[in-house]
């Protein structure tokens, strides 16, 4: 059973026209994997065993659970299916949980568990991040079988359910099963596109640092009146140091924070523009450093966030200067910054600027996440190969990226497995992810669907 690789890229298309991907997504995005609600381990479980070990089972891909090592953490599926010894092996990712639904807060759609096609949009829970996107690669992968009968390269998927809570046991388990993960190659998809209509091929992810600065000096609340202007107020103070990190238009004033970026990087980014469609916010072009272009800031640049602060009730003030205040951080990185340095040189800024009664709190009790940043050079064979299919199908060459916006478990692969990691999104930045209405757009999904059919067939076609 020969076949085409034109007649392959028909059957993705009818995939996504006929629809049969709705109906498989929709039962997906029914199960309520919520990675970061407690108790709920039966649902990422039921994620695995009802829907995934199936749908890798039905390719004839041999299917393998691994608990968690950490307690509380979801499981991680790796299915695999071995055609010849002499063959590349090509790893990829998907994870299956979510974030917290907040149905509550939806205004399109009908609320996040129960997938609704308003147009060319599919809106709910884990559309975009991440089911609708190893969707789309597994069913690549059966349109390559269907047309084949083979793969023509051995293939490996990993499905972990517990990225949103920071993919807590995942290093454990890949370093305790090495040879089981073990491939030639990295080829994932997480993440958004450049634009929506661009093909998009992004090497490494930024890492992610979270920590807490908090400033708590002395045991209760006192009179604003009568102790006003004669007590510290620690909201000032944190407010003051905050302040201090980052210029009045976001810009990091620590020297240490700032990365190296080479030549290739730089070349890379030249010409691309950051758009995330119709639903994104606009862009503030006087954030953040002047001399950067958009691409630079979110691609090869850090930034730092504050994702949360309190200090007294919100909801309720009364009359009184607080004893404590709080701020949630984080540090988005691109690699090139000295990771270990980065909160010694937070604790140095922060006491040369007189900010020594601010407490760093580098291991915060919730969203923790830490992700290192890693990345892969653009003139890796691999890239290549990858971006040469990619041109092939969609008659332009993609838009390659040195690194996501985002963080992810990238240096599991490149680092912990020493593979060139290569990611190709299947969203935009504007799918409102980690938020209500997060959807899909049926248009890119069929782009998406034939780019990774035309690479599923090219691994294969030497064969």
């Amino acid at each position: 059973m020969a076949g085409t690789r034109e007649n392959a890229i028909t059957r993705a298309d009818s995939y996504i026209d006929n629809g049969d991907f709705e109906t498989e997504l929709a039962r997906r995005v029914a199960i309520r994997t919520e990675s970061q609600l407690p108790n709920n381990a039966h649902s990422l479980n039921d994620y695995l065993q009802r829907e995934m070990v199936p749908a890798f089972e039905q390719m004839d891909f041999t299917c393998t659970v691994f608990d968690n090592p950490v307690v509380g953490n979801g499981p991680v599926l790796l299915a695999e299916r071995h055609e010849s010894d002499a063959y590349s092996t090509v790893l990829g990712y998907g994870h299956g949980d979510v974030i917290i639904g907040q149905e509550d807060q939806w205004q399109k759609g009908m609320g996040p568990w129960k997938l609704h096609r308003d147009g060319d949009t599919l809106y709910g829970r884990g559309t975009a991040d991440n089911k609708a996107q190893h969707t789309i690669n597994m069913a690549a992968l059966r349109c390559v079988l269907k047309e084949k009968g083979r793969l023509g390269f051995n293939a490996k998927m990993l499905i972990e359910m517990g990225e949103e809570a920071g993919s807590v046991g995942l290093r454990e388990i890949i370093t305790a099963n090495k040879d089981s993960f073990s491939a030639d190659v990295f080829i994932g998809s997480d993440g958004p596109r450049v634009d929506p209509a661009t093909p998009t091929l992004t090497l490494g992810s930024r890492g992610a640092i979270n920590f807490e600065l908090v400033v708590n000096l002395r045991d209760g609340a006192h009179h604003s009146g009568n102790w006003g202007g004669l007590i510290a107020d620690p909201a000032i103070i944190l407010a003051s140091a905050l302040a201090s990190i980052t210029s009045n238009n976001g810009q990091i004033q620590i020297a240490d924070w700032l990365p190296e970026r080479s030549d290739a990087v730089k070349k890379a980014l030249r010409n691309v523009e950051v758009t995330g469609g119709n639903n994104a916010p606009a862009i503030d072009h006087n954030w953040g450093d002047p001399s950067l272009t958009p691409a630079e800031k979110v691609y090869s640049s850090n930034s730092f966030a504050i994702l949360a602060m309190s200090s007294g009730n919100i909801d309720k003030p009364v009359n009184a200067i607080s004893p404590t205040a709080k701020a949630h951080c984080q540090l988005r990185y691109f690699a090139g910054t000295n990771e270990a340095q980065i909160l010694p040189a937070l604790r140095r800024h922060l006491d040369d600027h007189g900010f020594e009664q601010v407490f760093i709190n580098s291991k915060p009790e919730k969203n923790g996440a830490r992700f290192s940043a890693a990345r892969t050079e653009p003139d890796n064979p691999w890239v290549v190969f990858v971006a040469d299919s990619m041109k092939h199908t969609n008659q332009q060459a993609p838009v390659i990226l040195p690194s996501m916006g985002g963080s992810i478990c990238n240096d599991l692969f490149t680092d912990l497995l020493g593979l060139p990691a290569i990611w190709i999104p299947h969203s935009y930045a504007g799918c409102s992810q980690h938020a209500p209405d997060e959807h899909v757009l049926l248009p890119l999904c069929r782009n998406a669907m034939a780019t990774m059919t035309g690479i599923y067939w090219d691994l294969g076609a030497a064969v």
